[in-house]
């Protein structure tokens, strides 16, 4: 973002500044509307520009409301909060890479899954997966300083995996 606090947001694809409460453009298709990805467009000839390169099959442009400044302060605000989960978090055992990081190359991942079964992988297999392998991680971190070692080897993960 910029330092002027009148700009929300830049167009993903001229990089003109989006003020608050100004009209911009998403795209249609929910793979570009992703938090990670947050492409945001000034005009329709901006949107346009961005479908050849995402080789987009059938899009439309969707026009929209900058939030105000208060609004976006809020959900930001609210993002940052931390959430009560189900599962135990790995930010509350000390890891410094935070509970949000992916720490699977997921591209491999979905590809190896439709490789031996023909299925789609769900992104939210990601978070589980990075889950159980930062408690592994955590185990045979663990398990190398108990040995009075400062790096961790194959052979301390050997007791925590159920390779049968």
């Amino acid at each position: 973002m910029s330092s002027d606090h009148s700009i929300w947001r830049s167009c993903s694809t001229c990089k003109k500044p989006i003020a608050f409460q100004q009209t911009d453009y998403v795209c249609s298709v929910s793979t570009c509307n992703r938090k990670r990805n947050g492409f945001f467009f000034c005009s329709v000839s901006c949107w346009d520009a961005h479908v050849p390169m995402m080789r987009h099959r059938e899009s439309w442009a969707e026009q929209l409301t900058a939030p105000t400044r208060e609004a976006w302060k809020r959900e930001q605000q609210a993002e940052q909060a931390p959430t009560k989960t189900s599962r135990t978090s790995s930010a509350s055992s000390g890891t410094a890479g935070g509970s949000q990081d992916v720490l699977i190359v997921v591209s491999k991942l979905k590809q190896y899954i439709k490789q031996q079964a023909g299925l789609n992988t769900s992104d939210t297999v990601n978070g589980v997966l990075s889950d159980h392998l930062r408690h592994l991680c955590d185990q045979a971190i663990a398990h190398a300083a108990e040995e009075g070692r400062k790096t961790v080897m194959d052979r301390d993960f050997e007791p925590f995996l159920d390779l049968q």
